[in-house]
């Protein structure tokens, strides 16, 4: 008997599977319209809600024209109501109007649910179609609030992105092409982001040593935590910088009354400075806040974004990303560029690539925003090692070098340390490192004549290091008043005199010259040998017109590899001899 129940009721069960699939496969789009506009006509037929809200699951079999019909009749039908639904934490009273209100609006969060999965959703390949769903989550984003920007929807939005393990690459391009053009739209997203940094929960995951490198796929929690923190810049780097306006323009935004009106103004408590009484205001409204009181509250989330990011553990292809990018995209635009102060430190203390790549906003801090660094000088003369040379980001590095060396006020000591250093670095660098060298050292040189004693003069005898046959420069000395770089000369220099590379020959006959007197002599740009190679060199010999051609002939038909001269007492025969 047990055994004839079951097989009956696997045979019912089947039967009704079979119809639900005969169902999907009689439907047409027809019915999935026809449900819409009963929907839209009258309160009774109000149990089509639930069913359009089936068609959105990609999971089942529908076809997409039945999810996109489905989508549009909600959007119509959600679109009136939102001002009058309730929020989605209240409780309905006892009133059967709350009860459907309070129903609606669950049915409504649902909605939106399924339009973050949609725009995520990697089996969404249609792109007009994702497309066409953000378009209608925006909707809801700009109206969802009794008529204002919905920031809680959004929140989610945002929080889906950062979270997805996905490829959202087309997603987000679509989100910055579109949506962050609007000042309101950026607004709401730095206040996402900073919601997002202060609450995540992440392992150290900065990559600073190569030997970590070997044990990060040991830890699934760590790899988590990076995705996360590379989302989050991902994200928060393509949101473009607040540009600055006219008098007489405006700010483009997706919901024109809200945060940036006078209403939500007076009504937000986290927002502090006053608004100025004589400001321009939007033409398109009189209660939207004057441009630059927008420009303040966007530099304030705009800074609390990028601060809450930056004390993430990042790992370090992240890293380096941020400091290449952080002097000319975050520096501008925050409210008090000082905060960064403690992350640049740190990142130059740490050495090698890091600290070149952390030295371009370092010195933007020191030279337009008055921070004073004492070990600047410290940590730059521990920079300058061969592997520089060959580095990817030398040529801002040495137009940096140059720039931080070119104070009249420098002591000396300091400048002679710097010019031994770079001396001694030109016997084993490149051709194109030697002449950045000779560079830097002529405009040393030219800018502090009181290290001019470093030059050799053989004119006035033999200087104290030929006479001893020992230079007193430490090279391995880290203190710069201790290198007894004043006590030495410039011999290296001297070497390149013969250097095997013409154009490094050519080029230090320019130190001959009396770089005291400087009414005769100009400063040498960097920039132009900063980033120079072995093919530039190479181009450039080319390039250049030789008047005279050194020639080597022999007149006569020689008889030998070498002549009976070059090597005295030697005899040379053939093996047939």
């Amino acid at each position: 008997m047990t055994s004839i129940q079951s097989s009956s009721k696997k045979r019912k069960n089947k039967g009704l599977g079979d119809n639900n699939k005969r169902k999907k496969k009689h439907q047409d789009l027809s019915d999935v319209r026809k449900l819409g506009e009963q929907l839209l006509s009258s309160r009774a037929h109000i149990n089509n809600l639930p069913l359009l809200l089936n068609f959105l699951d990609l999971k089942s079999s529908y076809p997409r024209e039945f999810l996109l019909e489905s989508l549009l009749s909600l959007q119509s039908f959600f679109t009136p109501l939102l001002p009058q639904l309730p929020s989605s934490s209240a409780k309905p009273t006892e009133d059967p109007e709350s009860i459907y209100q309070t129903w609606v609006r669950s049915k409504f969060d649902d909605f939106v649910q399924c339009l973050i999965q949609l725009a995520l959703s990697p089996s969404l390949d249609e792109e007009a179609l994702r497309e066409v769903v953000m378009d209608t989550l925006m909707e809801c984003v700009k109206v969802g609030n009794a008529g204002t920007f919905h920031s809680s929807i959004y929140h989610k939005f945002i929080h889906s992105l950062v979270y997805s393990t996905e490829e959202y690459d087309t997603l987000l391009n679509l989100l910055v092409t579109k949506y962050f053009k609007y000042i309101d739209v950026r607004y709401f997203t730095y206040i996402s982001l900073e919601k997002i940094t202060r609450t995540l929960d992440v392992k150290d995951c900065q990559d600073t040593d190569p030997e970590s490198a070997n044990t990060k796929l040991e830890s699934p929690a760590r790899a988590s935590g990076q995705l996360l923190v590379c989302n989050i810049h991902h994200v928060i780097s393509k949101i473009p910088p607040l540009e600055q306006l006219g008098e007489n323009s405006e700010y483009e935004m997706w919901n024109g009354s809200g945060v940036f009106s006078k209403e939500g103004k007076t009504k937000s408590k986290k927002t502090k400075g006053t608004e100025e009484k004589q400001g321009e205001v939007k033409k398109s409204s009189n209660d939207v806040a004057s441009s630059a009181n927008i420009s303040k509250k966007m530099k304030l989330k705009f800074s609390k974004a990028w601060m809450s990011f930056l004390r993430l553990p990042l790992p370090i292809d992240v890293y380096k990303e941020v400091l290449v990018a952080l002097h000319q995209t975050v520096i501008p635009y925050l409210s008090n560029p000082i905060l960064l102060c403690d992350f640049l430190t740190r990142s130059y203390d740490i050495g090698g690539v890091i600290s070149v790549m952390a030295l371009s906003s370092l010195f933007v801090l020191m030279t337009e925003h008055g921070l004073e660094y004492p070990n600047l000088y410290v940590k730059l003369y521990a920079l300058l090692e061969p592997s520089i040379f060959i580095a990817k980001h030398r040529a801002k590095f040495f137009q940096l070098l140059d720039s931080c060396l070119k104070s009249p006020l420098l002591p000396a000591y300091l400048a002679a340390s710097f010019a031994k250093k770079l001396s001694r670095l030109a016997l084993t660098v490149p051709p194109s490192g030697g002449l950045v060298i000779i560079a830097l050292i002529h405009n040393l040189l030219r800018r502090h004549p009181s290290i001019n004693c470093l030059v050799h003069q053989e004119d006035d005898g033999e200087t104290e290091t030929v006479k001893s046959g020992i230079d007193h420069f430490n090279n391995e000395e880290t203190d710069l008043l201790k290198t007894n770089a004043m006590r030495s000369s410039l011999w290296e220099i001297d070497t390149l005199r013969h250097h095997y590379c013409p154009p490094v020959s050519r080029f230090v006959l320019s130190l001959e010259n009396d770089l005291t007197v400087r009414s005769k002599t100009t400063e040498v740009a960097i920039k132009d040998f900063s980033s120079g190679s072995y093919a530039t060199i190479f181009k450039e010999e080319i390039r250049r017109r030789v008047k005279q051609v050194p020639l080597a002939f022999n007149k006569t038909t020689p008889t030998s590899l070498f002549s009976e001269t070059d090597f005295a007492g030697w005899i040379f025969q053939s093996s047939d001899c």
